[in-house]
């Protein structure tokens, strides 16, 4: 017998994105659930249009936030998905045969992200292996402030989709540094929460390492100007956060 699937997604202010993320899980979604942080635009318009079960609730952390979200699935069997990312036909197929023959505790999708209008496929950003197709009473979210990943109980096993997810990741360069301020901060609190005191070198050596290694050592140079914009920044925000933890134990 077919499983029955629960897509759930967590949002604040998506209206860009929702309509797009909900029309490619139609087929594919026995229910629909969204977890929104009170958002104060059209997202819950949107939502409506498409009769998702819609949740507000506070943000408390992305682990947290998303745990919480799999809790309110009428199903175990979930598909969590961010808003800005899009499921595409042959995924939508991948995901029809696991509901039909579901083998493992969790799969991985293979997402492929969007930088202000071109794809990335080099530079260490594709392909970028994310679980989560899972039933839910077999793991869960784990992680500190940032950087969340599911994981299964120990001894079960995994399997691999084929298909790509979208990931609509920047529409411009303002939207990267804007994410790279917010998430510096946070990741800048992680370190804090290790004990993690670090000195200068850091800030002297760990940047550049980042550029030479997605621009060269993994041929971000062949996604062009976007590869080229992608490394730059991922060094900046290496340096932002350690020069934020840097000035926090001064």
């Amino acid at each position: 017998m077919p499983v029955k699937l629960s897509v759930v997604i967590i949002t604040f202010n998506e209206e860009k994105n929702i309509g797009r993320c909900l029309e490619s899980v139609k087929k594919l979604a026995d229910e629909i659930v969204i977890v929104d942080s009170f958002s104060t635009d059209n997202t819950s318009a949107i939502c409506a249009r498409y009769g998702v079960r819609f949740v507000s609730r506070a943000f408390s952390g992305y682990v947290d936030q998303k745990n919480f979200a799999n809790s309110q699935a009428a199903f175990s069997h979930i598909l969590s998905l961010d808003a800005d990312e899009e499921v595409t036909p042959e995924l939508e197929k991948s995901v029809l045969a696991i509901k039909e023959n579901w083998q493992h505790a969790g799969y991985y999708l293979t997402r492929l992200t969007n930088y202000c209008g071109s794809w990335i496929r080099h530079g260490g950003w594709y392909p970028d292996k994310k679980l989560r197709l899972y039933n839910r009473d077999l793991g869960q979210w784990e992680g500190l402030l940032l950087h969340e990943v599911y994981q299964v109980k120990s001894g079960q096993t995994t399997g691999q989709l084929q298909g790509d997810l979208l990931h609509y990741s920047f529409h411009s360069l303002e939207d990267h540094l804007k994410q790279i301020n917010h998430f510096t901060t946070i990741a800048c609190q992680e370190l804090k929460l290790q004990g993690k005191k670090p000195g200068l070198w850091p800030l002297l050596v760990k940047p550049p390492f980042k550029f030479f290694q997605m621009y060269l050592l993994k041929m971000g140079w062949r996604d062009g100007f976007a590869g080229f914009c992608v490394a730059v920044l991922s060094a900046y925000a290496v340096f932002a956060k350690y020069a934020k933890l840097y000035l926090a134990n001064r």
